[in-house]
């Protein structure tokens, strides 16, 4: 069954959509630089309301290890997601602070690039056309990946369930395609999560 995660959740509207939905994860962005910012006391207050049943994921970019692993002890994120420059030395710093899973985001556009991944001291990897560009990328480069992965990159409901017919992800995640104006719409992340599950059937 290919888990979903739905990411840059920020409102209490957000939540509610998800806790209705329940896909496995959901995902806050602790990027400054990214429009769907939240700040941990933001973040705090929305896992309060949220599922059990869900796991929330907190996605960083090159931020200092020991903020991360605050974030984690205070019970605002289970799972940490890294897009920056971090490398398996950071990873090896990270897991002395803290024991939550690791999912490292790969930008792919070469073999090159699935070479590094597989090479990743994460958990997990999420294989990425780019920083939220909602583009697809080729997919068939990722035939040489041999580690679980999240598929990331322009997935929307008309294409996700062709794409995880022929990628086969542990995972896939999707944040722009769900919305309309930088706002979540429910009827969106219910056809996400809807295509994904009629092709796990």
């Amino acid at each position: 069954m290919t888990k979903i995660k739905l990411c840059g959740l920020r409102r209490e509207a957000d939540i509610e959509y998800a806790n209705q939905l329940l896909p496995d994860y959901i995902g806050f962005v602790f990027a400054r630089s990214s429009k769907r910012y939240v700040s941990p006391e933001e973040a705090l207050e929305l896992r309060k309301k949220l599922s059990p049943e869900i796991i929330p994921v907190g996605v960083f970019v090159d931020e200092v290890p020991e903020t991360i692993a605050e974030y984690v002890s205070r019970g605002i994120i289970d799972v940490v997601q890294l897009h920056g420059h971090e490398d398996n030395e950071y990873i090896k710093r990270l897991r002395e602070l803290t024991s939550a899973p690791i999912i490292q985001a790969f930008k792919i556009a070469c073999c090159e690039d699935v070479r590094r991944a597989n090479n990743s001291a994460g958990d997990y990897v999420l294989l990425d056309s780019g920083s939220g560009s909602g583009e697809v990328f080729d997919h068939s480069l990722i035939k040489d990946i041999d580690r679980s992965f999240f598929l990331a990159g322009g997935l929307t409901p008309e294409n996700v369930g062709e794409a995880v017919k022929k990628a086969a992800p542990y995972a896939v995640d999707a944040s722009s395609a769900l919305e309309i104006n930088g706002q979540k719409v429910y009827n969106k992340m219910q056809a996400f999560i809807d295509a994904i599950r009629r092709k796990d059937e």
